[in-house]
């Protein structure tokens, strides 16, 4: 699952994202609002943490614009200014939770389990695909009914391309999907390629009736076999 946290406080960012990508979510940053507003403009994400003070900007203006674009990321606001007003503001602009500074890395873990599981009361968990079939909150991954183990990227990988059928995937926008904001570090995409490549074995073996083709020049494209 992909996280995003809007915070300014350099420290707090860092410690938040060490915290989240230990327990297995995919974590994006931004420090303020121009950055945050471009990453949402490019990406859905499962929860936003959402500071409300911001050098360029305030936090509920930039709430106010995700709803706006119809955007389904549940919210939750970060805030050292624990006042009731901003509280009833928040939600009532559509924020899913509060949370007041300082907080501690397991209240705010509990918090987006949360707010996840609300938002999972309404929304499809299981995904098909040919004979592939997800389960979504088990993680469990079935080809004609026989279970197939895939690793956590392997898994991460195939559920973004079947929540996009059809669509060709550029392989640096799949790194950044699937491995985060420091795919910017790496000097290629080749584990990118081992680890789709592995996905192919594993499906190819399983006899499933959708692979992922390489579309040269562009990146990915799951679709049904021929």
């Amino acid at each position: 699952m992909k996280l995003l946290i809007i915070e300014d406080d350099e420290s707090l960012r860092e410690i938040m994202c060490r915290a989240l990508r230990s327990e297995g979510y995919i974590v994006e940053t931004a420090s303020n609002c121009f950055e945050a507003e471009d990453k949402i403009a490019g990406y859905d994400y499962e929860c936003i943490m959402l500071d409300i003070m911001l050098p360029d900007g305030n936090g509920l203006t930039l709430l106010k614009h995700i709803k706006e674009l119809g955007k389904s990321d549940r919210v939750i606001i970060i805030s050292a200014r624990d006042s009731i007003d901003d509280k009833v503001e928040g939600l009532e602009l559509g924020a899913d939770d509060y949370l007041a500074k300082p907080f501690y890395m397991a209240e705010l873990s509990a918090r987006i389990r949360s707010v996840l599981r609300r938002g999972n009361n309404s929304v499809k968990q299981t995904m098909t695909a040919g004979n592939i079939s997800i389960d979504m909150s088990s993680r469990r991954v079935t080809v004609g009914g026989n279970d197939v183990p895939l690793l956590k990227k392997e898994f991460d990988i195939l559920l973004y391309f079947m929540q996009r059928p059809n669509h060709i995937v550029d392989k640096a926008v799949l790194a950044e999907a699937v491995w985060g904001d420091h795919i910017d570090l790496a000097d290629n995409f080749s584990f990118v390629y081992a680890q789709v490549k592995n996905l192919r074995k594993k499906l190819s073996e399983a006899a499933s009736t959708v692979n992922i083709k390489a579309v040269y020049g562009f990146g990915y494209k799951l679709s049904e076999s021929e």
